[in-house]
């Protein structure tokens, strides 16, 4: 397969940076070939904007939209890193979801308003936090995550299977970011290919 992970952190050498190379890593030795989009490095304006409005549904696509859809179309599996923030996606990752994943290309909402135009991916997002997995549970955040990307945004984009894999405790201590980073590679080595929809 070929993998295609999206990187969303402003610091080349921030944990977020090291769980993408990880899965990378992973994903490479288990034969896969990958590529990464490191949306800040790149400079990716997550900004939507009334270009993005005119160009929305017309054969007209912006420049930079044109590049990560293309990317898109090469992948067989996309992996999602970025970390926890406000509960939800930064901004960088927002942006890019509403940017690049649009009407008419990804989905259209009329003949099935749950199936996506893209066809299936694996898809994996890989979310540094630094809360417990109790803490995240016990308040109903991890179900709410699960209900607004595993069940909602990410069927959208024809992610199938999708797998949710927080890195709870990630500003916790060495040892402990160094069992997340484990996780990652093998979630990398271990990755499912896309299941063919109907």
């Amino acid at each position: 397969m070929h993998v295609l992970t999206i990187l969303d952190h402003p610091n080349p050498a921030s944990f977020s940076a090291a769980v993408a190379q990880q899965f990378m890593d992973g994903a490479k030795a288990a034969g896969h070939s990958v590529e990464l989009a490191d949306l800040h490095a790149e400079g990716f304006d997550p900004r939507w904007s009334m270009a993005d409005i005119a160009a929305d549904g017309s054969s007209t696509t912006l420049a930079d939209v044109t590049k990560e859809q293309a990317r898109i179309a090469r992948a067989d599996a996309i992996c999602l890193v970025f970390p926890l923030y406000w509960w939800g996606m930064p901004s960088m990752t927002k942006g890019w979801v509403d940017r690049v994943w649009t009407w008419g290309w990804a989905y259209d909402q009329l003949d099935d308003p749950e199936q996506s135009l893209q066809r299936s991916r694996s898809g994996v997002l890989l979310i540094p936090a630094g809360a417990r997995s109790d803490e995240m549970e016990n308040a109903g955040y991890l179900a709410a995550l699960e209900t607004a990307w595993i069940k909602g945004t990410f069927g959208y984009f024809g992610f199938a299977p999708r797998r949710l894999e927080v890195l709870y405790g990630s500003t916790g201590s060495s040892k402990r970011r160094q069992l997340l980073l484990a996780k990652s590679y093998q979630v990398g080595l271990t990755l499912a290919p896309p299941q063919r929809t109907e």
